[in-house]
């Protein structure tokens, strides 16, 4: 009996002295995530693209796009010129009517969002070329919105997807249906529409489409708002919520541009592109920004969350490339997607391009987020043995012998009332209209700059009288916040890599906030507690979202008017994460710095009485026990 005792102290003895050294795991851990994604880009890390699906077969097909249909380019672009100032009814009759002529199968569309207090409404009109070597069970997608994402006139590309259609009618080599779109714009039509085609629309404000194929295999979005000469294709692939079409589309697009028509393929606004490291780099980090933010890059992010590979691509700068270049790269891309025998699958779909012939899978970078949640683990651990090292030991070190013994009510109440407490700006930034969100951004950043402040003084006398002292409270409600940011980031990492890598670095200093209440009250002490409550409010949820707003060079209620439009249209939710996993774990971590500038200041004084008025009620009420005896 004695013998198994030992054996249990001392495993417990070496549990507490293990805890000393979990810190500085938890650094290394952070250190080496964060060195490892800058290895990345390195040849030996990183790998050349290729084309996993053999039947694709790109550039394989002749193409003969050109000529006369240049001339019919030229008048569809001066009738869409023309319908520039006509209203939405006017223009969809119009385009309507042109695709009618063309021998296809029309239909229209109204639909109408509400987001950020403003109405989003209005109506696409798109045609089904019905394939003669097929059966309608697949299709295949040609999107232009009548704007793009810039919100410019999108000439070129309405009337070179009119030219198309018109052309694409005469062959007879397509084994699955082609659909043209031509949506209100690039953001909400494009949503509307591929909603109501998998019928999980809302009638009345999106109406059913009169007009279906079959299984959407792949879409295309043409972005060619000048109508004039250019220098390169930006290949734009970036889905909502960090979703990401089959790597094979986006290789396929960029080799068939680059090696057959010569045309220079970009990813990630990057205009030029030396495939050094650190071009590479930039490209890679670019790409996990758009990735973390998880908003609609353009009209193709529509199709991605329906598993729907779709890519955009925009014409950019001047150079000798036209219309014919860019209507013979359209008829090559769907020559490929129409010989695919089944949905894309063979490539990936998760990755980090880095240059248009260079990519890391998820198998390569994901340890580098995970490294960086385990660190927020580690640190829930130690804090759930430190936090009953102090019971098992008596006077001068020497082991009681006593169960460990934790009171989880305080500590685990806190944290979920924090938690839910991210619903409120969640809320608030989703509903509020879009005038008011940039004030009440203001606002609430100024309360949350004194909101740890605040809370530590509403804790404090709570954790005076719990059980077990105050810093082991302290340890309780640190340990059962990392438990759950750690829970939430290593999940999260598998769905978006660049959002849970992203707020992983961001809440890092969390792990290493100290917990204890009392001491460190000097000079020194107080000094380095108000350095530490400065950094957590620059790397705060708020200053987080102001940074992006700076990233962008718009204001902050234009991020948040994106987001809100993002959450009502797109079923974005990014902001889930920032409000209910980032922010409450912040406001933990920020409450424990402040409560060490408060909490041991006449803290002995009133556990003194706190002890004294429990002895006096136990006392009451054994002398009322001895009077009812007697």
């Amino acid at each position: 009996m004695a013998l198994a005792l030992s054996k249990s102290l001392s495993k417990r003895l070496s549990s507490v002295r293990f805890v000393s050294v979990l810190p500085f795991v938890s650094a290394i851990c952070v250190v080496v995530g964060v060195a490892w994604l800058l290895l990345l880009p390195l040849n030996a890390n990183s790998r050349r693209t290729y084309i996993s699906e053999n039947a694709l077969l790109p550039g394989q097909a002749s193409t003969y796009f050109g000529g006369s249909e240049q001339n019919i380019f030229r008048a569809y672009k001066h009738e869409v010129a023309a319908l520039a100032n006509a209203t939405s009814s006017q223009r969809v009759e119009v385009l309507g009517s042109i695709l009618a002529a063309a021998g296809l199968k029309v239909g229209r569309q109204k639909y109408s969002y509400t987001a950020a207090g403003e109405a989003f409404s209005g109506e696409n009109v798109y045609a089904i070329l019905q394939a003669p070597r097929g059966d309608a069970t697949e299709a295949l997608v040609m999107c232009a919105g009548w704007t793009n994402a810039d919100g410019q006139l999108n000439q070129g590309g309405v009337a070179l997807e009119l030219t198309l259609a018109r052309y694409l009618k005469r062959w007879s080599v397509w084994s699955k249906d082609i659909i043209f779109l031509i949506s209100e714009d690039s953001r909400a039509g494009p949503q509307a529409w591929v909603d109501a085609y998998h019928d999980q629309h809302h009638p009345p404000h999106v109406a059913s489409l009169p007009l279906k194929s079959g299984a959407i295999q792949g879409a295309i979005v043409i972005d060619f708002p000048s109508g004039q000469r250019f220098e390169s294709i930006h290949i734009i692939y970036d889905g909502v919520n960090g979703q990401l079409p089959n790597l094979d589309l986006v290789n396929t697009a960029g080799n068939v541009a680059l090696h057959h028509y010569g045309i220079r393929p970009i990813l990630q606004e990057m205009w030029h592109h030396s495939d050094s490291y650190e071009d590479r780099l930039r490209t890679m980090l670019r790409g996990m920004v758009n990735q973390g933010l998880g908003h609609a890059s353009g009209a193709h992010s529509s199709f991605i969350p329906y598993h729907i590979d779709a890519i955009t691509l925009q014409t950019h700068g001047e150079g000798w490339h036209d219309e014919g270049s860019l209507g013979r790269l359209l008829e090559s891309l769907f020559r490929s997607l129409n010989n695919l025998l089944e949905h894309f699958h063979q490539s990936f779909f998760f990755y980090l391009l880095m240059a248009q012939k260079r990519f890391v899978s998820i198998g390569t970078y994901l340890p580098s987020a995970m490294l960086i949640a385990i660190n927020f683990t580690l640190g829930a651990i130690g804090l759930w043995i430190e936090s009953v090292g102090s019971s098992i030991l008596g006077a001068g070190g020497i082991p009681t012998g006593k169960t460990p013994e934790r009171d989880l009510f305080l500590p685990l109440t806190a944290v979920l009332v924090i938690h839910f407490l991210g619903a409120i700006p969640l809320t608030l930034f989703n509903n509020l209209p879009a005038s008011s969100l940039t004030p009440a951004f203001v606002v609430f950043a100024a309360l949350n700059a004194v909101l740890p402040l605040l809370l530590a003084r509403v804790l404090r006398p709570l954790l005076l009288r719990a059980s077990g002292g105050t810093e082991k409270q302290l340890q309780l409600l640190k340990c059962f916040s990392l438990l759950i940011l750690g829970m939430f980031l290593s999940a999260l990492a598998t769905l978006n890599f660049s959002l849970a890598f992203m707020v992983g670095l961001l809440a890092a200093p969390v792990t290493f906030v100290p917990v204890t209440g009392r001491g460190g009250m000097g000079k020194g002490g107080r000094a380095l507690r108000w350095g530490m409550y400065v950094l957590l409010q620059a790397v705060s949820p708020t200053v987080g979202v102001w940074a992006v707003a700076r990233y962008w060079r718009v204001d902050v209620g234009e991020i948040l008017r994106e987001a809100a439009f993002g959450w009502w249209v797109a079923g974005m939710w990014t902001q889930v994460v920032v409000w209910c996993v980032w922010w409450p774990a912040w406001v933990v971590g920020g409450t424990l710095v402040a409560g060490g500038l408060s909490w041991g200041q006449g803290e002995e004084e009133i556990r003194e009485r706190i002890v004294e008025g429990k002895e006096k009620e136990k006392g009451t009420g054994s002398g009322q026990g001895e009077k009812e005896k007697s």
